[in-house]
């Protein structure tokens, strides 16, 4: 079973306006609504392409119960811990020709319902796959991801993991199956300015000596390197396609490449992450199924 932890999921309320005047009423011309959070945009992705996986996380209010609805229609399967007080946060994206943000803060997360969230992943079992993405809430220890792989470590569990920074330095002595930072990432990891491949790669290498197993770089436009556990270099191309969302594209490759790989093997599994990243990247919303395997075909 494949395990999501989305530690503050969110509405995203999605505004196209013609223009933003500040101090001033603005009138939109559509909005869209999405659920999700990075470590929900995985397990919704991964169910587009038929693969079962659970969504864990915090939510609360009536924010929280509309996301954790929305989900399980979705077909995700849902095990999150509800919070007594707060309300799930709303994400406000303004689209114009430029794009404005305003993201909620989301509810505190107290010690019980950390513990609550520590019972439930202390159920996963040996071959079990663990997906820990995205940014900690202030209101949790700023080394969970370190506590959680620590307590699952006498396990034989993949986990892969998207974050950034110490997040992701501080958890390489566990030795996670895949981790999937993006170019600027690793610039800012190492302190260093990256131009080309060859250099994403030599520092990608260095991640994998200090403890992860696989390390997949996401490059945007220009598609992404995988170099594998057996030392192995893998260099896949984007597809082409006019781009129209960023938001989700990054966890639509993590889907790809987990559901590839449990397919097929390392190859298969960056052909199709890079597909699902793209679906999503050319779409409103996060990647389907027929756009997935429509990119996929061109890659093949």
């Amino acid at each position: 079973m494949i395990y999501t932890v989305t530690f503050n999921p969110a509405i995203d309320y999605v505004v196209q306006a013609d223009r933003l005047i500040t101090g001033s009423v603005n009138r939109s011309r559509s909005e869209q609504i999405y659920f999700g959070g990075k470590g929900i945009n995985v397990s919704f992705v991964l169910s587009q392409l038929g693969v079962t996986s659970t969504a864990l996380g915090f939510t609360a209010g009536f924010t929280g119960k509309a996301i954790e609805e929305s989900v399980s229609e979705a077909g995700i399967k849902t095990d999150f811990v509800r919070l007594e007080k707060g309300c799930s946060r709303i994400n406000v994206k303004i689209k114009t020709d430029t794009e404005t943000e305003l993201n909620g803060q989301g509810p505190d997360i107290p010690d019980e319902a950390i513990q609550a969230l520590y019972q439930k992943l202390d159920a996963l079992a040996d071959g079990d796959i663990l997906v820990l993405a995205g940014s900690v809430p202030a209101s949790l220890p700023p080394d969970i991801y370190e506590k959680i792989l620590a307590r699952l470590s006498h396990k034989r569990i993949m986990t892969a993991v998207d974050a950034s920074g110490k997040l992701l330095l501080n958890v390489l002595k566990y030795k996670p199956f895949l981790i999937k930072p993006n170019q600027s990432e690793i610039s800012e990891m190492f302190g260093v300015s990256l131009s080309g491949k060859e250099e994403v790669v030599r520092y990608g290498k260095k991640l994998k000596e200090m403890g992860a197993e696989n390390v997949l770089v996401s490059l945007a436009g220009e598609g992404a390197v995988l170099i594998d556990e057996y030392g192995r270099v893998h260099d896949q191309i984007a597809c082409s396609g006019e781009v129209k969302n960023s938001v989700g594209a990054g966890d639509s490759m993590l889907a790809g490449f987990i559901a590839g790989y449990l397919k097929e093997g390392y190859e298969y599994a960056l052909k199709l992450g890079t597909a699902a990243g793209g679906a999503t990247a050319f779409s409103q919303g996060l990647a389907e199924k027929e756009k997935i395997f429509e990119l996929l075909e061109r890659i093949l």
